[in-house]
């Protein structure tokens, strides 16, 4: 950040922006900001798309502009109604609205048409009749040009007359495409008489049996763009290769009021999981994830499901920010900005996954009384709850030790810690099962210790704890990274599958809950006093109470995999 954007607490301009406003103090486009998010509906978004989603979104709300919603859905092979629904939720539960209605390049496949046709009567498309292997092997490489088909010099009338069949169905696929006229010497593969259009006899899920040829996505992405009047057509780093083939082909419009102009920006990877969608596809397709929405996954919904607000989201992207070099973001980054929001807005409830029976004896057997705990420190309009306290408990397994060292705070015989929002309690003796294992923990509480009460004496442990008397239970899910190396997919000679995380998903059972959680509806956030942060999952139901975990209280990743 520059020192003027310190003065007067704003942040610096990226270098999107500033093009965006050198073109806006120059004229350009009539002053106006168009922007669009363009996804593929062949699979899920990921946590990628969602800074693209924001990035876009972001620089029309800031120039007062536009930002459009469209579907490049020209491969109808790999294209699904269930993607473009999820796609669209996605968008929305982000909390981002795209100008008109949604869009599709399907919407142009006449006018992608009649232009391809007016370029075969311009000699700059033709008809080639080799199959891709052929096709692919006269590009030679970037060092050497490329052999010229010898399709290459048909003339027009006659492309004209099989580009047309093509359209009618008349061929298989595979056996002609359509291929721009261009340069087969140039040092940039992708100029060297690129395909068009290719025979594809798949019905489209939104034209059905319309179409049996489809144009190649840098045929109909820059056009698509000048139909919708973007002005600025931002993408990852990957396309700047593309970007001459994008200008060259609104080279050929005759329209030339405005121009899109695409600005490519660094992709953002993150640790610890795979950002292909043919990965994840994989991930799914052989069972190693519960479906796209796995907590697990870096998609969108997975995120979601999982426990992670929009504004975490948005926050994410933010501090990310936009560049020219491609860096991997470390997970930890983004379980920190889950962290930042869920602290201000999640409720704090008792949980306790791993019980173990307390009972204070002298707390007499038919004594129960309601103690006040705050339901977020951080909020405190939030206010409070009431909990019943009672004679026998439960509290975290791993909250008690025998043979507990100097440091250990929590519960211990012979030790005192406090009960949250009661007593100061002590350990007297414990109580074993045949395998010895401790069944229950017997204790003596201080009276005069109560919460709240003005005498209160200060100790160094605070333990969570539910009333075995109300106490309802729960299924826990205990997610943590996906992968155990920090990039999976970037071992040549290895599948990427071999670094999954054994230990990614445990699951606790029997969990014992304090009985507000009984009204948990899919989708409520929590904070487990002590635990972490926690989301109902989709399929929990009163009754059968299911909690997936967002992430801990603090990140504990770094320590765990370096033991």
């Amino acid at each position: 950040m520059d020192n003027k954007a310190e003065e007067t607490g704003t942040r610096s301009l990226n270098f999107i922006e500033q093009i965006i406003e050198e073109e806006l103090a120059d004229g350009k486009n009539n002053g106006q900001v168009v922007t669009r998010f363009p996804p593929e509906p062949n699979g899920y978004l990921h946590i990628g798309h969602a800074t693209s989603i924001c990035l876009n979104f972001g620089l029309a709300a800031r120039y007062h502009g536009r930002c459009h919603l469209r579907f490049d859905d020209t491969n109808p092979s790999k294209e699904e109604q269930e993607y473009i629904d999820s796609i669209l939720a996605d968008v929305q539960w982000l909390g981002f609205h795209w100008d008109g209605e949604v869009r599709y390049a399907s919407d142009y496949f006449q006018q992608l048409y009649d232009w391809a046709e007016q370029m075969i009567l311009d000699g700059k498309a033709y008809v080639d009749d080799q199959p891709a292997e052929v096709i692919s092997a006269q590009r030679m490489s970037p060092t050497e040009p490329g052999v010229e088909s010898p399709y290459r010099e048909r003339p027009p009338a006659e492309n004209l007359a099989l580009f047309r069949r093509m359209k009618e169905g008349e061929f298989a696929a595979g056996t002609r495409v359509l291929r721009a006229r261009i340069d087969m010497a140039s040092p940039n593969m992708l100029l060297r008489d690129p395909i068009m259009y290719r025979i594809m006899h798949v019905p489209h899920y939104r034209t059905g049996n319309q179409w049996c040829i489809y144009p190649m996505y840098d045929y109909t992405h820059g056009q698509s763009d000048y139909l919708e009047g973007i002005t600025h057509s931002v993408c990852t780093l990957e396309f700047e290769v593309h970007r001459p083939l994008y200008n060259w082909f609104l080279d050929q419009l005759v329209c030339t009021e405005y121009r899109p102009r695409q600005i490519e920006f660094a992709r953002r990877n993150l640790s610890y999981t795979v950002m292909s969608k043919r990965m994840l596809l994989e991930l799914v397709r052989e069972g190693l994830v519960d479906g796209w929405d796995d907590p697990r996954m870096p998609t969108i919904s997975g995120l979601r499901r999982a426990g992670y607000t929009p504004e975490s989201i948005r926050l994410f992207a933010e501090k990310v920010g936009v560049a020219r070099r491609e860096i991997v973001v470390d997970m930890s980054l983004l379980e920190f900005c889950a962290r930042e929001h869920l602290n201000k807005v999640a409720p704090r409830v008792m949980a306790v996954l791993d019980p173990v029976r307390v009972v204070i004896e002298n707390y007499p057997e038919d004594r129960s009384e309601w103690v006040e705990v705050e339901n977020n420190p951080e909020d405190a309009s939030a206010g409070t709850r009431q909990l019943l306290f009672t004679r026998e408990l439960y509290i975290e397994r791993e909250d008690f030790m025998e043979d507990a060292p100097k440091k250990f705070f929590r519960m211990a015989i012979g030790k005192e810690v406090r009960l949250k929002g009661a007593y100061i309690v002590k350990c007297e003796r414990v109580e074993k099962d045949e395998q010895g294992h401790v069944e229950t923990i017997y204790c003596t509480m201080d009276e005069e210790t109560r919460s709240g009460s003005g005498n209160e004496r200060k100790v160094k442990g605070t333990l969570h704890w539910v009333s075995v008397k109300d106490a309802i239970e729960a299924e826990v899910r205990l997610y943590d990274r996906l992968f155990k190396d920090e990039d999976p997919a970037g071992h040549k000679d290895t599948d990427f599958k071999q670094f999954l995380n054994e230990n990614s998903l445990r699951v606790a059972r029997r969990c014992k809950v304090e009985p507000g959680l009984a009204s948990a509806r899919p989708g409520d956030r929590f904070q487990f006093q002590r635990l972490g942060y926690f989301c109902a999952d989709k399929s929990s139901a009163p009754g059968a109470l299911v909690f997936n975990r967002t992430v801990g209280l603090k990140d504990t990743w770094t320590k765990q995999i370096s033991k």
